[in-house]
């Protein structure tokens, strides 16, 4: 597993910050379709900032979050332990602080 990643699975870290990642519980050809669809989306808001479509950047920027929710990267958490959701927090200040210490050891 990459070193940047928790432990658990659940995060990755970039610039000290916890992001959630995809659900490892979907199926690969799921999560392929949802990644394109994710990138294609990603695009449309490209385009949409370039044109100065506001309109259009509204509906690709919710394009955008319907496919990062059907990934498990936002909205409801896909493990079921009861662990809260620390997306977006800084790890020195959850859990993985003495993980992410450790790796800035080595």
């Amino acid at each position: 597993m990459n070193e940047r990643v928790t432990p658990d699975g659940r995060y990755f870290v970039v610039r000290g910050r916890l992001w959630r990642r995809a659900n490892p519980n979907l199926s690969l050809e799921k999560r392929d379709a949802l990644v394109h669809e994710l990138m294609d989306a990603r695009r449309a808001v490209k385009a949409a900032m370039k044109s100065g479509d506001t309109a259009e950047l509204q509906t690709a920027r919710k394009a955008v979050d319907a496919a990062k929710v059907a990934l498990g990267e936002r909205g409801a958490v896909w493990w079921t332990d009861g662990s809260p959701d620390l997306n977006r927090h800084k790890v020195a200040g959850t859990p993985y602080a003495d993980w992410w210490k450790a790796l800035s050891t080595r």
